[in-house]
């Protein structure tokens, strides 16, 4: 049921929400304390302030009333920035922080070590390059468990 929401919201919503002008970074559907949560996550140059927020759930809430992918189950409806420090997952999140420093946990110690934090260089389908106190370092992507931006404040 979760990936057929999904599914039909990422063919027929995120089309609509990106037409504002506002990148989809995720689409969720999921149990949380409060029941069944369906979370569009946006982003846009500059940032997401809450007014965005408010008008991208007002622009999809009639469609999501017609398409109703639930099939008459009930859910929360939110629509919310990814966070400064949402784990990058797919290669709009490694472009948009390309030259930027990151931190990569790997699930297996790769040169004695499993944590490495540096500047993303590159990236591909296949592997990550980060540059480590001024030398370049390839990780395999398979290899990474976890991978996030820095912020510093």
């Amino acid at each position: 049921m979760a990936s057929k929401v999904k599914s039909i919201c990422e063919e027929k919503v995120v089309p609509v929400i990106e037409e504002m002008g506002y990148d989809v970074v995720e689409v969720e559907y999921s149990k949380k304390s409060d029941g069944m949560n369906l979370i569009f996550y946006i982003d846009k140059d500059g940032g997401v302030q809450i007014e965005d927020c408010e008008k991208v759930s007002k622009a999809i809430d009639d469609l999501l009333e017609e398409l109703n992918p639930t099939d008459d189950s009930p859910y929360i409806l939110s629509v919310s920035s990814p966070g400064l420090d949402r784990p990058l997952k797919n290669d709009r999140d490694f472009k948009r922080n390309l030259n930027n420093e990151i931190s990569v946990t790997l699930f297996a110690k790769m040169d004695g070590k499993k944590k490495f934090d540096g500047i993303l260089k590159a990236y591909n389908e296949n592997e990550i390059t980060i540059e480590v106190n001024g030398k370049e370092q390839i990780i395999e992507r398979n290899k990474i468990a976890h991978i996030v931006p820095v912020i510093k404040f």
